[in-house]
């Protein structure tokens, strides 16, 4: 596996169709060069012409339709793998074309987890004509809190409803083709999911409460009038509808996340690499190499564990609902590591990275937006802490998953079921992929987890601890590194990368776990035993100076002016 390079890039895990989409939208933004993106970027220009691209070529009808609501299109399907591929394109070039397309995402789960049949045949023709999509959920008093929506849906009777009140932070709002709205009827207090259209006299569209070339609208329902043909779900298949739709929208922010950072990576690079100073060229300089070498390996990681996650979110069932928790995990993990990832590079470029010509000016905001969308990292913790327990101490028997590269519609994305019951949710163990590999970093690691899990045991937090998000933050983080590393050794036995490459990884997955037990000891409220614990986890990666080069000079160097994009 390497990282995306467009110009050279063959997507040779694809379909010829899904050949074409890749390489078109490529064609796309290089056609249209650096100096054109940043000067749109900079003035704020509405992409008008990028959604005329996805229309002539139809790239949103074949990506975000359902097989069986195809119209003419025997391409059409919901494959994550090739949405992912896509995700990793449009982060590369400008986080701004790839909110439009993650929104219309968003706003296409309710309608797809829908049981109105005539609605998801108008949706499919409204991608066919060209048209994006939004998802109401959040409001400016309460943010994404579901159980305070002030959005009110009231009957009339005979089958007629009408809704009252605002939306805020609506991604696509302006020009929707439909904008999913999610509320409360205000005679059963029921929740419900409603479809209303940006052009309707009723629908007052405030503002966009962003400065930057997409719309974040604010928009208000007054006395709009709606039938039953436009309800899309209530009571609880409304509530699942929301959870469920952000289950799949939030995968798609770790996808940016690597697309940022990669075209990031080159440009800092090629600068770095053909800029001498005192009488050296900086890449020379020894602590400019550990920097590079920490950036590309963690983000090597970040694109290791998010393909490795995607097998199994299209193989998810309900009787296997393991994406559960690598999904908040590419939401949280990825784009947190993305943040190191551009911190480190920036490090290295210093006053480059604010250039007006460079595209680091737009990866360096751009990538402090992905960890905030979708849930905040403290709640996407707290949606993984209640997986921790089966995860260490009660695993279940699962069949071997394997690479999911085929083109399927992953129809279970749709019909996911009742969002209750995760702490019931069963992992296979971890151990199988940790014991399937002997190497020095990787051997750390595993003393390190055998602490955290004994920590667990004899030094449970209490009930005040458990209660301490703070506390936990930490705690969590710990474990998810175990997680992280248990799929990228998974991914590992598929594609037998170097083992030189899987070490260097494991010597920054060692330091983030010995700074989280620093992190927790230093905690208020961590009892003596705990900090005890803590104390023993820290630990020093192996120092292999030999093994390092080898990642420098075969893997990092070896990228110097392979990639700078059009002028």
């Amino acid at each position: 596996m390497t990282l995306l390079n467009p110009k050279t890039q063959k997507f040779e895990h694809l379909d010829p169709e899904s050949k074409k989409i890749m390489k078109k939208t490529i064609n796309f933004f290089e056609s249209r060069g650096k100096k054109r993106l940043k000067s749109d970027y900079h003035e704020k220009v509405w992409y008008g012409d990028f959604l005329e691209f996805l229309k002539e070529n139809q790239i949103f009808a074949t990506l975000l339709t359902p097989s069986k609501y195809a119209i003419d299109n025997e391409n059409a399907r919901w494959d994550t793998r090739r949405i992912c591929d896509f995700n990793e394109i449009l982060g590369f070039y400008n986080l701004s074309y790839w909110y439009t397309w993650q929104v219309s995402i968003l706003g296409l789960g309710p309608i797809w987890m829908s049981s109105n049949e005539a609605i998801k045949h108008k949706t499919a023709q409204l991608l066919k004509d060209g048209h994006i999509f939004a998802f109401g959920l959040s409001e400016r008093t309460h943010g994404a809190d579901l159980y305070s929506s002030d959005m009110s849906l009231t009957p009339l009777g005979n089958g007629q409803y009408v809704a009252d009140g605002g939306k805020y932070y609506i991604g696509n709002a302006n020009i929707a083709g439909i904008v999913s709205t999610f509320g409360k009827n205000s005679e059963t207090d029921e929740y419900v999911f409603f479809a209303v259209d940006p052009e309707h006299e009723n629908y007052d569209l405030v503002q966009n409460v962003v400065e930057w070339e997409s719309y974040v609208a604010e928009y208000a329902l007054n006395g709009y009038p709606l039938m039953d043909k436009d309800i899309l779900s209530t009571g609880q298949d409304a509530w699942d509808s929301a959870l469920n739709t952000i289950n799949v929208g939030k995968f798609n922010l770790g996808w940016a996340s690597i697309g940022i950072c990669t075209h990031a990576f080159y440009e800092g690079l090629n600068h770095a690499a053909n800029r001498n100073l005192y009488g050296k060229w900086v890449t020379d300089f020894p602590h400019i190499k550990q920097m590079f070498v920490d950036a590309y390996t963690r983000l090597m990681a970040m694109k290791l564990f998010s393909q490795r996650a995607s097998d199994y979110f299209r193989s998810a069932s309900k009787d296997d609902r393991r994406y559960l928790l690598y999904n908040p995990m590419v939401k949280m993990k990825v784009p947190t590591q993305g943040e190191t990832v551009i911190n480190l590079i920036w490090d290295v470029i210093a006053a480059k990275g604010f250039e007006k010509d460079a595209y680091f000016e737009i990866a360096a905001t751009a990538i402090r937006a992905l960890p905030k969308l979708e849930g905040t990292v403290h709640v996407n913790m707290a949606l993984i802490i209640k997986f921790m327990s089966n995860y260490f101490f009660n695993p279940g028997d699962f069949p071997e998953l394997g690479q999911r590269d085929d083109a399927a519609c992953d129809e279970f994305l749709f019909n996911q079921g009742p969002t209750k019951g995760l702490g019931k949710i069963q992992f296979h163990d971890f151990n199988i992929a940790y014991n399937s590999v002997d190497l020095p970093n990787v051997n750390i690691f595993k003393e390190q987890i055998k602490l955290l899990q004994e920590m667990l045991l004899k030094a449970t937090p209490d009930k005040n601890q458990a209660r301490n998000m703070d506390f936990l933050l930490y705690l969590g983080e710990m474990f998810t590194l175990v997680a992280y590393g248990q799929l990228i050794i998974e991914k590992f036995n598929m594609d037998r990368f170097e083992e030189d490459l899987l070490e260097q990884i494991f010597d920054f997955m060692i330091r983030d776990f010995s700074e989280f037990a620093l992190n927790l000891y230093s905690k208020t409220d961590t009892s003596d035993i705990q900090m005890e614990y803590c104390r023993k986890i820290i630990k020093k990666p192996i120092v292999n100076k030999e093994k390092f080069l080898k990642i420098w000079e075969h893997h990092v160097i070896l990228l110097k002016d392979s990639y700078e994009m059009n002028p």
